[in-house]
């Protein structure tokens, strides 16, 4: 999808681009909020594009994908002889960023002391380099994103407050795609254009069936998970009709069985067959269960326990191996 161009008919949605928009030509920093997915670094260029820092660079770094080391090589680079192995001067990512903007993917995995450092860079508009000697003026404009809530975290002491408030000048949360059905059509019929498109493929089009099945699922990968399906649903497909059968979604057989309630279940027994049907809708990621049921995965955690949800529990014999899933932009 085009960093300039972000299709919408969600008012919700609108909503958030004309914020977006009119915060744009500031320097107000941004953090932006929402599931694995949702577009939260589609949502960061959009807003550069907008700015008077267009012709200047867009840069991200995503703060999970790097030891702590090397990450705060790469955002405040470092002086020749500073450490074992620094033969010669790097210049760091956030200098090269001068006058641009720089978005900080996942910002909830930053280590305790580099928010310290990033902070400090926020209050003053100067970075120093490892081994430097002397501060160095850096103009940019900061996004941060991330998948988590910074709230629960600052409550749970892993996020620093005072960053936080300094990050959340314009706060954003985007939708999950659930909640924008409105955007399911618009987008599939753009992801199934430019599928067409990038792989020198003739048109084609979404059946009504296939529409269909696409609304009936939830999406807990978002937007993302709907672009790699309509991509798979392209390639796939030998006809230019995309039929429902050819809509292959992973997960979607076993979340069409029925949530069985009747009377004199117990409000225990509901719940446990509640989470337990969430769990099997999302392939027992824990992350997504937790967001969809609108709990902690600690909570959600807690009840696994209760109910003694383990190994030989039918539907949630995967669990014990689902912690490390999870979502990330």
């Amino acid at each position: 999808m085009s960093s300039k161009i972000i299709r919408t008919s969600d008012p919700q949605m609108k909503r958030i681009l004309e914020i977006a928009e009119n915060v744009a030509p500031s320097r107000a920093s941004v953090l932006i909020q929402g599931e694995s997915g949702t577009g939260k670094e589609l949502l960061a260029r959009y807003i550069h594009t907008k700015s008077n820092r267009a012709s200047k660079p867009f840069t991200a770094v995503n703060c999970a994908a790097l030891p702590e080391g090397l990450l705060e090589s790469e955002l405040f680079g470092y002086e020749k002889g500073a450490f074992t192995g620094a033969e010669q001067r790097k210049v760091g990512k956030l200098e090269i960023a001068h006058q641009g903007t720089f978005l900080l993917d996942e910002i909830s995995e930053l280590p305790l002391p580099l928010q310290s450092k990033m902070l400090r860079f926020l209050q003053e508009g100067e970075i120093e380099r490892v081994g430097g000697l002397k501060p160095i003026p850096v103009d940019i404009r900061i996004i941060a994103a991330s998948n988590k809530n910074l709230q629960e975290l600052v409550r749970a002491q892993k996020f620093r407050e005072d960053l936080y408030y300094r990050l959340n000048v314009i706060p954003v949360e985007i939708p999950p795609l659930r909640h924008r059905p409105l955007d399911l059509d618009l987008l599939s019929e753009f992801f199934v254009e430019m599928s067409c498109s990038a792989n020198g493929l003739a048109a084609k089009k979404l059946d009504q069936e296939a529409r269909k099945k696409i609304h009936q699922w939830r999406w807990p990968g978002n937007v993302r998970e709907l672009q790699n399906v309509i991509e798979r649903s392209v390639l796939l497909t030998p006809s230019d009709t995309i039929f429902a059968d050819d809509v292959k979604i992973e997960g979607f057989i076993q979340s069409q069985k029925n949530l069985t309630l009747h009377p004199g279940m117990t409000v225990e027994e509901a719940e446990r067959l509640l989470i337990l049907k969430t769990l099997e809708y999302t392939a027992q990621n824990r992350t997504h269960a937790a967001q969809m049921l609108g709990i902690s995965i600690r909570t959600l955690r807690n009840k696994i326990n209760e109910y003694k949800m383990d190994l030989n529990d039918g539907l949630a014999a995967e669990l014990v191996n689902d912690s490390t899933q999870g979502g990330a932009l």
